[in-house]
């Protein structure tokens, strides 16, 4: 990355402002020492602004940073005399509050790997999780409890109560031990979706500097000192992220348990926020509040999302509603980011991912790895430095032209990518190739309909055939015959569902992906 462009970018924020020289060097020194993962930051941080409100968590209060990083050292300290073995790992089983970041920075600074597990996984697949990551112990929410018994004696578990009353006992029994930094920094994995099987563990890079700081910032104007809520779920990559951009920045991150839009509103006038990080599920919640909860409403300076793509048209009815703030960033477990769309991006073109941000490299290839012409849909493969570094059961993604392929179909408008699919939804009905993402986006501007869900279902006559699943907005009417006809009248007589299903919500995962495989099941 360009050396001026990264120092530009870093003083439009705020990043390299003055300050006490003593602190800066502090600062600097620490981040050579400890790096530029979640540990090394929020130590960065905590040095240069100890006393500047590191986390509002609506439960427990503000933390300064000086104090989170007290806390992440001895949360670190009490999971390090676990006694962890080499190539073991701790799972963490948390929505997002401060004590969940604890055991993230505390497990970074003393060099154990940390695994982040959804929760909203099934008792069985916890179960699986344990196993294929080699957990050595699992930290947990306490409502947790009844969803780890499962796991035996297989993986030593604890509440998150415990660890409070473990680090509180070994305060009372001594001083805190010295850490140094470790020979290897502790890793991050975050399990990808498995909307449609087992979830993989993605070991994430530690950022090799600030570049990926810098990557972000360039085209999200987040700012040092900024304000920023983040809703989306930390275990998922993006929320994890947000995390890591806040402490780089140097920013107050405000922490609900549980989601819920009305209270995400009031938020943004009780703690005056700068910004918010969310998925793209949450504001739909947010923008199907009633309309005099929204009015008085004072939305934040930006909305950064990320995690699945945006409902046909939501992204104009959003900012018509809240005004040009809305980011969305398009980028996966493996790839991290690929491409961010701006406000004036998605009002010309209100589907579009957007361009690469800084140091990042798309192309839109055919099968035979060669970059196809301008509106002709083909892979999308990425570069950054950010990919990841292959999935902890050893299985690695296969690289097309020494770029990674994220599994999904786009093509490239008027300088734009656009993601037409997932390469493994496209199905063959009657010999004709069909994306369910296309006719899913042409049912979401029918006036009845809520949302919609189209996907691919063997059929003995043609192959492979369309099933859509189909939530009418209140009060709507809508036949499976008026759904045909409304397709037919606007696509090809291939793209037309041959079963309708209306349903009263969508199945969604913790990070608001749909669940097509629950789905399936109701055919």
């Amino acid at each position: 990355m360009n050396r001026v462009v990264m120092l530009r970018t870093l003083l439009r924020a705020g990043v390299l402002r003055p300050g006490p020289p003593h602190r800066q060097v502090a600062q600097l020194h620490s981040l050579l020492r400890w790096g530029y993962g979640l540990g090394g930051e929020l130590r960065q941080a905590a040095k240069r602004s100890p006393g500047a409100v590191a986390v509002i968590d609506d439960e427990r209060g503000p933390i300064s940073y000086a104090d989170l990083l007290d806390r992440a050292e001895w949360v670190g300290s009490a999971l390090r005399d676990l006694e962890v073995t080499a190539g073991r790992r701790v799972g963490l089983l948390a929505r997002n509050h401060v004590g969940a970041i604890e055991v993230i920075a505390g497990a970074s600074l003393v060099g154990l790997d940390v695994v982040l597990i959804n929760t909203g996984l099934s008792p069985e697949q916890v179960v699986v999780v344990a196993e294929e990551q080699q957990l050595a112990v699992l930290i947990h929410d306490d409502e947790f409890a009844d969803l780890v018994a499962s796991l035996g004696a297989m993986v030593e578990v604890m509440g998150e109560s415990a660890l409070v009353a473990r680090v509180a006992a070994m305060a009372r029994q001594g001083p805190k031990p010295r850490l140094a930094p470790p020979a290897r920094p502790g890793r991050t994995i975050v399990l990808t979706s498995g909307t449609t099987g087992a979830p993989k563990g993605a070991a994430r890079r530690t950022p090799p500097g600030p570049s990926a700081l810098v990557t972000i910032i360039d085209r999200i104007p987040l700012r040092t000192a900024d304000t920023v809520l983040v809703s989306a779920p930390i275990f998922h990559t993006w929320g994890y992220a947000a995390i890591q951009l806040a402490f780089g920045l140097r920013a107050t991150v405000v922490l609900q348990r549980r989601f819920d839009p009305a209270h995400a509103l009031r938020s943004w006038q009780t703690h005056d926020v700068d910004a918010m990080i969310a998925i793209p599920v949450m504001l739909q919640r947010i923008l199907d509040l009633p309309e005099q909860d929204r009015a008085n409403a004072r939305p934040p300076r930006v909305i950064a999302t990320s995690g699945s793509a945006y409902p046909h048209g939501f992204a104009t009815r959003f900012m018509d509603a809240f005004g040009d703030i809305l980011y969305n960033l398009y980028g996966s477990t493996e790839a991290s980011w690929v491409c961010i769309a701006t406000p004036s991006q998605l009002r010309r073109y209100p589907d579009t991912a957007g361009t690469p941000p800084l140091g990042t490299l798309v192309r839109v290839l055919d099968d035979d790895g060669v970059q196809v012409p301008e509106g002709v849909v083909g892979r999308v493969c990425a570069h950054n430095d950010m990919v990841f570094e292959g999935y902890t059961s050893g299985e690695s993604s296969r690289p097309v032209a020494d770029l990674l392929a994220t599994g999904d179909v786009g093509r490239v408008h008027d300088g734009l990518l656009f993601v037409v699919g997932r390469v493994d939804d496209m199905i063959v009905s009657g010999g004709e190739n069909v994306y369910p993402m296309e006719v899913e986006s042409l049912l979401a501007e029918h006036p009845a309909v809520h949302e919609a869900c189209v996907i691919g279902v063997p059929d003995e006559a043609f192959g492979q055939r369309l099933a859509a699943f189909v939530v009418r907005r209140p009060g709507a009417s809508l036949s499976a015959d008026e759904i045909a006809d409304y397709v037919r009248a606007h696509r090809a007589r291939h793209c037309i569902p041959r079963e309708v299903r209306f349903v009263d919500d969508l199945p969604r995962n913790a990070t608001g992906k749909v669940l097509a495989r629950e789905l399936r099941a109701l055919l």
